[in-house]
């Protein structure tokens, strides 16, 4: 099944209704990254098709952040679409909020949420060709998206057969449900974990996106792997950060995005909130695969 746009003028009514709530007053965006000429550079979104005025709000954000920062996609964690899920839907809680992105020509590559449709997946702009876990290249670095909403045998034997042939410099990761989270409403899949894990470690993963928890949260190190929650770029579950041994930094007081940006060495993040404020940066090496000490227990 194919989703179609609606007419036009019925979207441009879409845009007329939610495009003049003008965002709130922000702080003005300041870069905190390298922002290196030949970087991979892209943004990381989760859990934000709401299609309310938060939404719209981090939209306007990460089209100013792309003036400074120029990255050319975005990736996005699940639930991509919240309640309604007709044509016009699409307009109001995707195509809307992002628009000037979209008429940039910034591509998003959506991973599935455990609120969207299946045959979401159909839908041209979130780049899955009709697939409900797929990779794709960007210069030096491969990323795996995955359907944790149902991870079949079939789906299981996929990634591990990617993984093992992959020998790009970066393997990144990304899905709905977090295998490491601090987020009191869900927390750590653990099921997950002890499925996806294991192979993560084996071939060398270096960095894994989840939403879910409706929260931003960057992990500790886990097995040399990367970990981070970025769920409130439309729903917010404010105060729901139980901060623990996992967690290196966290946000649960306003919707946030996340910038990122992967050279040869390194991966570096920045957490900029609906205020504007920066709320993490950080910047990590890329792991030499050494072996590693056991991963901290959240159970």
């Amino acid at each position: 099944m194919r989703m179609h746009r609606v007419a036009p003028f019925a979207a441009s009514m879409v845009l007329l209704g939610l495009l003049c709530t003008t965002p709130a007053a922000q702080a003005p965006i300041r870069i905190a990254l390298p922002n290196l000429a030949d970087s991979v550079k892209f943004v990381a979104i989760g859990d934000n098709g709401t299609g309310e005025k938060a939404q719209y709000e981090i939209g306007a954000l990460m089209a100013q952040a792309r003036e400074l920062f120029p990255y050319d996609f975005v990736i996005m964690l699940g639930d991509n679409m919240y309640g309604s899920q007709r044509p016009s839907d699409f307009v109001k809680k995707f195509e809307a909020p992002y628009k000037t992105l979209l008429d940039a020509g910034v591509k998003f590559y959506a991973a599935l949420g455990n609120h969207d449709k299946q045959e979401n997946r159909f839908y041209k702009p979130w780049n899955m060709n009709g697939e409900r876990y797929y990779t794709y290249t960007k210069k030096n670095v491969r990323f795996f998206v995955l359907d944790t909403d149902y991870l079949d045998r079939k789906q299981q034997d996929w990634i591990e057969n990617e993984l093992r042939s992959s020998d790009d410099e970066w393997k990144v990761v990304y899905f709905h449900h977090p295998l490491y989270s601090s987020g009191g409403r869900h927390g750590s899949e653990v099921d997950l974990r002890e499925i996806l894990e294991p192979l993560f470690i084996k071939y060398g993963v270096n960095a894994v996106f989840a939403g879910h928890d409706h929260i931003y949260e960057r992990i500790k190190p886990q097995s040399d792997i990367y970990y981070f929650v970025s769920g409130s770029a439309g729903q917010l579950r404010r105060g729901d950060l139980k901060r623990s041994a996992l967690t290196a930094a966290g946000y649960d007081q306003e919707q946030t995005f996340m910038l990122v940006e992967i050279d040869t060495d390194a991966l570096a993040v920045q957490a900029i909130a609906k205020s504007g404020k920066t709320v993490d940066s950080a910047s990590m090496p890329r792991q030499k695969r050494i072996p590693a000490l056991p991963p901290i227990s959240d159970r």
